[in-house]
């Protein structure tokens, strides 16, 4: 038999032993501690989230991208992804051999340069330039 196998073995042999019995000297029993008592929190909760923030900001649009959207002089990204999305699927204009590709119709040209073909994560990029910076 091996060096190793003989250590292996060794360490098995010292798992699988009784247990000793303990020594009253050297045992302590533990007391279990009390547990404190729960504080009561003065939490505030408020019914409403606060103001959006982000992409759901309302931000004021191109006049382009209002004409889209129905005429709203501001909207937040989010509502505006949302709306083209609902028109893409409206007019099933996702390619359907490949579904990350859009085929832009004639709304949808206005809205992303006169492109033919948009890929679905061009859409954020193509939006940003609907949502002037603010001076």
């Amino acid at each position: 038999m091996s060096f190793a196998a003989s250590r292996v073995f060794k360490a098995c042999r010292t798992l699988l032993a009784p247990a000793k019995p303990a020594t009253a000297s050297k045992t302590t029993v533990a007391k279990p501690k009390p547990k404190p008592k729960a504080k009561a929190k003065a939490t505030v909760t408020s019914t409403t989230p606060g103001p959006p923030r982000g992409i759901l900001k309302p931000y004021p649009v191109s006049p382009v991208l209002s004409d889209f959207l129905g005429g709203v002089p501001e909207s937040s990204r989010a509502e505006a992804v949302k709306k083209i999305w609902a028109h893409i699927k409206l007019h099933n204009l996702q390619n359907p051999t490949n579904k990350k590709e859009i085929i832009c119709d004639a709304k949808l040209k206005v809205l992303f340069d006169g492109r033919d073909k948009v890929g679905f994560l061009d859409i954020g990029k193509l939006l940003s330039a609907h949502f002037p910076k603010a001076d």
